[in-house]
């Protein structure tokens, strides 16, 4: 598949989530995303307002973690979470779904409360992280099919906390059980070109990544066309 810089980076959202981050490394990670102009940053949810100012004037837009890393907040904190997010200016909300309902089969409460986030945040694009190291296929089709009814933008495969992240198999299947509406996103051990490409392959259209230098800094070695109109 040919890609320009300029296309993997708009579907690159430059994770800052590891919880020893300081200030300082806030701002350097979005130096970066400002620099390669990636599509947005995946911030932790103090650090929405810092974004915002850092951000202003550019393109990319400021994303946070709702109920991160294990999904089991109340739905009502969830909710709260989501609206102040929201009116501090994050335009992408990454919810982690309550891995616990649904493994235990309770697809009405999980898509009740996806359902809930989705309103609370409005115009934001809300994206479903499903954890699927904890998940059977048929648990991961159930919650791809409870995101796309509940209104969500995204299915996405990990926080990347979990023992495993994305895989190109659980990609497809994702891929597979939502329709056009719905966009795929790959998250947790996204580290090289490579995967990248493969994974994009087989639908996916937004990558969650700390590596985002890495893989743009590679397209750019490999193919020096890649930063014109064609790779």
């Amino acid at each position: 598949m040919n890609f320009t810089v300029a296309q993997i980076a708009k579907m690159i959202d430059h994770s800052i989530l590891r919880p020893e981050f300081t200030v300082d490394d806030v701002r350097a990670g979005c130096a970066v995303a400002a620099k390669y102009d990636v599509a947005s940053v995946c911030v932790r949810p103090c650090d929405v307002p810092a974004a915002v100012a850092l951000l202003d004037g550019t393109t990319v837009r400021i994303g946070t973690v709702i109920g991160f890393p294990h999904g089991d907040s109340a739905t009502q904190i969830k909710v709260a979470e989501t609206e102040l997010a929201v009116d501090q200016g994050a335009t992408e909300i990454d919810m982690v779904l309550n891995i616990g309902w649904l493994r235990s089969g309770d697809i009405a409460s999980v898509e009740n409360e996806i359902g809930s986030v989705v309103k609370a945040a409005g115009e934001a694009h809300v994206k479903v992280i499903l954890e699927t190291a904890y998940l059977t296929d048929e648990q991961k089709l159930a919650a791809c099919g409870a995101a796309e009814r509940a209104g969500a933008a995204f299915v996405k495969t990990s926080t990347g906390f979990a023992p495993t992240g994305a895989t190109v198999d659980d990609l497809a299947l994702m891929r597979s059980a939502v329709s056009a509406a719905v966009q795929v996103k790959a998250s947790g051990g996204i580290r090289s070109l490579d995967t990248v490409l493969a994974m994009a392959a087989v639908g996916v259209t937004r990558f969650g990544t700390s590596a985002t230098a890495d893989i743009l800094d590679d397209l750019a070695r490999r193919r020096p066309d890649a930063a014109g109109d064609q790779a």
